[in-house]
């Protein structure tokens, strides 16, 4: 499989991994790595897990479910 950004800026390059929220393939240079917390299904709850879980995200998805600094910061002066 093949990085999904960097065959639309025609390049050849092997991914390393699959965006675990829009499931592109992504390479070393187009991919967020982190950890967080487990969690599994509980009773009728949920249960956080002691260890963390890697997570591995395109760019794009990582700007967009990771809020920026810059942007809560304006978001809110303007209320």
């Amino acid at each position: 499989m093949k990085c999904f950004d960097c065959a639309r800026a025609e390049e050849a390059v092997d991914a390393v991994g699959i965006c675990h929220h829009c499931g592109v393939g992504v390479c070393l240079a187009h991919c967020h790595v982190s950890l967080e917390p487990g969690h599994r299904l509980s009773g009728v709850g949920q249960s956080t897990l002691s260890r963390r879980a890697r997570v591995l995200v395109c760019l794009t998805c990582h700007s967009a479910l990771v809020p920026s600094y810059a942007a809560d910061a304006q978001g809110h002066h303007a209320r």
